[in-house]
């Protein structure tokens, strides 16, 4: 996995600082989130460096008052400004966001990547977040700016910060951004007795990397922290059917995408679905929708 150049040193490189503390949590497992702080009390006068362009978010805190600050975006100038101690500015990344460095700043950045904030949604129960409502100025957000200044001593003294202190805080900003930017809302509760959201996507997760099925239900137990009857269990409240049929449906789903292909063969597709064969995937086929894959192809075709 290629590090993102969007905190710690590499972005403290960017920005023309020599030294850029920095903590991440991998609390939720898919993607790092990070809080790095930057401080330049007599900075030579230049624009900051090009970021590498990926789909994630700075979320900034000033501690310092910066006036005028001059920025553009994809190259084009966006905002001229004054931003104050305490306010808070949000970066897209995809936008690749440079500023003229000017004058003495302290900030701190959060880094928030494209698959923290959908794995917050999904916790949540909610439709996944699009781009970040924002403007380029900045804007009072006492909640960034409490949780940033609750990271500071961390950030002093980075190996002796509580990593269970670092993921609750940085949870914390990731859920608050969702929400207040994201428009993040939950659709529904959980059920009752069923997996938690984090559970039930683990668990999709693990049996579509094992389409052939030979992953054997301990396993997937495991990873969600349930005993096998229980996750048994759990898995059908939630999602309405037994883990192999879930895995099943999923195969014959995949099974139709690929037969839209007419260069694969009946067995190429069988074998990229986890099917053992052809006959095998026939039949799974023909008893879930009703009709053989040839012929559904068939049909397509017409």
């Amino acid at each position: 996995m290629t590090t993102s150049e969007a905190y710690g040193q590499r972005l403290g490189e960017r920005l023309r600082v020599e030294h850029a503390p920095a903590v991440v949590t991998r609390v939720l497992g898919t993607a790092d989130m990070a809080v790095t702080e930057t401080q330049w009390d007599d900075p030579v006068p230049g624009l900051s460096g090009s970021l590498q362009r990926e789909d994630a978010f700075l979320v900034t805190l000033s501690l310092r008052d910066y006036p005028n600050r001059v920025y553009w975006e994809d190259g084009k100038l966006v905002s001229v400004c004054d931003v104050r101690a305490g306010q808070t500015c949000i970066h897209d990344l995809k936008r690749d966001p440079v500023a003229l460095l000017d004058k003495p700043h302290h900030v701190l950045f959060f880094y928030l990547p494209r698959g923290a904030l959908n794995a917050i949604a999904d916790d949540a129960c909610a439709p996944q977040i699009g781009d970040l409502s924002h403007e380029p100025v900045g804007v009072d957000d006492a909640t960034v700016s409490s949780l940033g200044r609750a990271m500071l001593p961390a950030l002093s003294h980075p190996d002796q910060a509580s990593q269970l202190f670092v993921d609750h805080v940085l949870l914390a900003a990731g859920i608050h951004v969702a929400q207040t930017y994201g428009g993040m809302r939950p659709l529904s509760r959980p059920v009752r007795g069923g997996l938690a959201p984090w559970q039930a996507r683990r668990a999709k997760e693990i049996l579509c990397a094992n389409l052939n099925g030979h992953v054997v239900l301990k396993e997937v137990a495991r990873e969600c922290r349930l005993s096998v009857s229980h996750f048994s269990r759990a898995f059908r409240r939630s999602i309405g059917v037994a883990p192999h049929n879930w895995l099943l449906t999923r195969r014959v789903e995949l099974a139709k995408q690929k037969l839209r292909d007419g260069r694969l063969s009946l067995l190429d597709v069988a074998l990229a679905c986890g099917f053992a064969d052809q006959s095998h995937l026939t039949r799974v086929f023909t008893r879930m929708v009703g009709v053989s894959p040839g012929a559904w192809r068939r049909a397509l075709e017409q």
